[in-house]
């Protein structure tokens, strides 16, 4: 599965608004007020930034209405370090200011199978929830949604949540001591549901762990995760089949960062996070080991390809189509 480059369009900042001391909403509107490209609950879309020299590209869950396509919303949580990207939206970007991004993908869809579905969100992983409960309540499905965050003053759509979910939401403030049991909500799951998880990696460790233990299939676990593990692992040989070079990667380091380092050979990658699928690669000799969300259990399962900005050898080495 070789994706074609992202199609990117230009938005205007309608409007921005502070939810807590740490995470801003961007309403994004098309520059002649037409609709904006369909989405789907979960989706997400690549935000591009210059600064000077510095070039960021972003990936953000789009938490409006699919049902209303007049505008986005994005949110986005001030990262201390910040990479730049966040730090860029929440000091550099005002109203009105133009901004490049990419068409919506879905890597996080609802499964339509599903009997029951059960919503598990840290912190700012609440914001591809924020789409999906629009396309829940519409269809009427089964769901609850469970929300946990540091303190009361991080809790971000809180209220807007508490008012339109009701019933189906529970809240858990660490800064009152409330934490999720996420082995008790796994273990009591109903046959035919699914659970959806997003937020830090702790929870989705959590997650992934109680799911096995229940004897949840994994199939029924969808997770959502867009800031990519450090690359680990031993060094490995990577020979570039076109160009006829060979790189050292170096235990640690990414085959995107190895080929860029030595120059070896052009490559894209927009999110340098395994999300947006841009540096998808052919495989021709040997095996990957697979980090990246993009790309399905089945196709990591081929091993026809793999997306160089996170994935690395499972060998001494590896031959790519570069």
């Amino acid at each position: 599965m070789i994706m074609a480059a992202h199609q990117t369009l230009l938005v205007r900042v309608a409007r921005i608004e502070q939810v807590t001391p740490l995470i801003k909403r961007f309403t994004l509107e098309s520059r002649d007020g037409s609709a904006l490209p369909p989405f789907t609950g979960g989706s997400h879309i690549i935000v591009q930034m210059r600064n000077g020299e510095s070039h960021y590209n972003n990936a953000y869950s789009l938490m409006s209405s699919p049902h209303a396509l007049d505008s986005y919303q994005i949110a986005v949580r001030r990262q201390a370090p910040s990479k730049g990207g966040s730090a860029y939206l929440h000091d550099k970007v005002g109203e009105g200011d133009l901004l490049t991004i990419t068409t919506p993908n879905n890597l996080f869809a609802l499964d339509g199978s599903a009997g029951h579905h059960v919503l598990i969100a840290g912190g700012i992983g609440i914001t591809p929830f924020m789409s999906q409960l629009h396309e829940l309540h519409k269809r009427g499905d089964s769901h609850e949604l469970h929300y946990a965050f540091r303190a009361d003053g991080h809790g971000a759509f809180q209220d807007e949540l508490a008012q339109s979910c009701q019933d189906c939401v529970r809240f858990y403030d660490s800064g009152n001591g409330q934490t999720m049991n996420v082995a008790s909500l796994l273990r009591d799951m109903k046959p035919d549901a699914h659970v959806y998880v997003c937020g830090p990696g702790t929870l989705i460790d959590a997650v992934r762990r109680a799911a096995q233990d229940a004897g949840v299939a994994p199939w029924r676990v969808h997770v959502e995760k867009f800031a990519a593990a450090k690359p680990s692992g031993a060094a490995f040989t990577l020979v570039l089949a076109k160009s006829g070079a060979t790189v050292e990667v170096a235990s640690g380091e990414s085959i995107l960062d190895a080929i860029e380092r030595d120059g070896t050979a052009p490559v894209e990658c927009l999110c340098r996070e395994g999300v947006c699928g841009t540096c998808e690669t052919r495989i021709l000799e040997g095996e990957a080991v697979h980090f990246d969300q993009y790309l399905t259990d089945q196709d990591r399962a081929a091993q026809k390809t793999l997306l160089i900005c996170v994935s690395r050898a499972k060998g001494e080495k590896l031959v790519l189509d570069l």
